[in-house]
């Protein structure tokens, strides 16, 4: 398997199962309270140096990581930057993704990783927990321009006023339609434009197909519970607050956000049958849901053009941007950022790590890097997307080129378009606790346990309450 597909499966895993990091995540000098850092150093007059700042810092001795692998042409790409950057420097990687369990037990014993890389919508949380240092002084010390990072990116590193990491990847959700069904169907892309919820209804009753075993096609597929924030955004509404401090989870917004993607599911067989019928596909494979003719369309990550792009290039896939119900662009975005541990034995050599890892240079380096591994296996690149807006613009200008297959050009044109239109989850205390707190509701609004309104109103309470245990 290509490395490109190592790296989304292995996000997916990290993701779906929590996977736990292999070995340990500090050394024996680790240690310290965290309350007086210092992220500078001394000043060198050597060459390697990706921050920025007018001084270059010495970064020697040794550092760890916890969450993040060297398994792909991106890392191997970026790792090698720092190594570069700093020869003096004793890095280890400590490969598997980031355990919450782990990483607070390695913190409360006084010996945690140099560097954390962890999802973004997280972070709030440790922050709040006081297990991760703040970056203000790092920030200054590597002159990083946080201004080069998307906003929504910085927005969720962002903690009662101080930024708790850097930004590194940058994930957003987009449109796929099946162009064979709609067709078929005798309807156009056009028909599935999700500003229209009365229209995107009425294609998908149109769309959707039933046979002797059961469902044979899905028409829409709305995605939830995991896209339940970006129709919410689509109705007006928003589930936390900007700070991430008040829950909104039984809004009108979200009620009617609920309703509506309820109400899709129900018209497609329901939750039981549609979800059977779903988990059947060939997701990843050669004859997933849309060479099967098994869906019409449906919302998703970038990451997934990807998997197409290796499987099954040809797919009769169109490309469509997600849009909030005035018509306005609009997107959901994840990912991922790296984080000093309180008590990093190290923390300058994390900063610099930090720093060089998101830096313009490594992505571009990394870009070079990918695009070579694909035309070595054949397969076609689509761009790498961060939330380092400098190095996007570059990468798009310098390493990208079309393929040639229309269909993926053209969703490559309708990512790039979506990437400053993108709500986000907000650092909140307790991040884990809102997002299973409407995860419940939507399933059990899903099997009818509970209407939509009933379900967000229990979630909106659970929320409540998880947010102030966590003050």
């Amino acid at each position: 398997m290509r490395a490109r597909s190592l790296r989304v499966l292995g996000c997916v895993a990290a993701i779906s199962l929590a996977t736990a990091a292999c070995g340990g995540v500090g050394d024996d000098t680790a240690g310290g309270d965290g309350s007086e850092v210092s992220f500078g150093g001394e000043t060198t007059g050597g060459d390697g140096k990706a921050g920025g700042s007018d001084n270059e810092i010495n970064v020697t001795g040794s550092m760890t990581t916890l969450g993040f692998s060297v398994e792909d042409e991106i890392a191997k790409a970026r790792v090698a930057e720092v190594k570069q950057a700093y020869p003096d420097l004793d890095l280890k990687v400590t490969s598997g993704a980031f355990d919450e369990q782990q990483f607070l037990s390695a913190v409360a014993a006084g010996k945690p990783p140099s560097a954390v890389y962890l999802p973004r919508s997280e972070l709030g949380t440790y922050a709040a927990k006081g297990a991760l240092l703040p970056l203000d002084d790092c920030i200054e010390a590597q002159g990083i321009d946080m201004s080069l990072y998307r906003e929504s990116a910085v927005s969720q590193v962002t903690y009662d006023g101080q930024i708790y990491g850097i930004p590194e990847f940058n994930s957003v959700r987009l449109v796929l339609a099946n162009s064979n069904a709609l067709q078929d169907a005798g309807l156009s892309p056009d028909d599935i434009d999700v500003s229209d919820w009365d229209g995107v209804m009425a294609a998908s009753k149109q769309l959707y197909q039933t046979g002797g075993s059961g469902i044979q096609r899905i028409g829409f597929d709305p995605k939830i519970p995991e896209f339940f924030p970006l129709w919410v955004a689509a109705a007006g509404g928003e589930l936390v607050s900007e700070d991430g401090q008040t829950a909104y989870l039984d809004s009108p917004e979200a009620v009617e956000a609920l309703t509506y993607t309820v109400s899709l599911v129900d018209a497609n067989g329901g939750w039981s049958d549609f979800k059977t019928f779903r988990d059947t596909w060939d997701f990843f494979g050669d004859n997933n849901q849309f060479v099967a003719d098994q869906l019409g369309a449906f919302p998703m990550e970038d990451w997934y053009l990807d998997v197409l792009a290796d499987v099954s290039p040809n797919a009769p896939v169109t490309a469509m941007p997600f849009k909030d119900r005035e018509g306005n662009l609009l997107t959901y975005a994840t990912g991922q950022a790296w984080s000093v541990p309180k008590g990093s034995n190290n923390p300058t050599a994390a900063c610099a790590f930090a720093a060089t890892m998101t830096s313009t240079d490594a992505w571009m380096a990394a870009a070079e890097a990918s695009k070579a591994d694909r035309k070595k296996s054949g397969g076609a690149y689509l761009g790498t997307w961060t939330a380092n807006k400098e190095a996007d613009e570059r990468i798009f200008a310098e390493v990208y080129e079309p393929s040639g297959i229309e269909s993926l050009d053209q969703a490559v044109k309708v990512l790039q378009s979506l990437q400053d239109s993108a709500i986000v989850d907000p650092p909140s205390p307790a991040a884990a606790e809102v997002k299973k707190a409407w995860e419940d509701a939507v399933l059990r609004a899903l099997q009818g346990d509970q209407s939509p309104e009933e379900a967000l109103q229990q979630a909106q309470k659970e929320a409540t309450e998880a947010i102030a245990d966590a003050q």
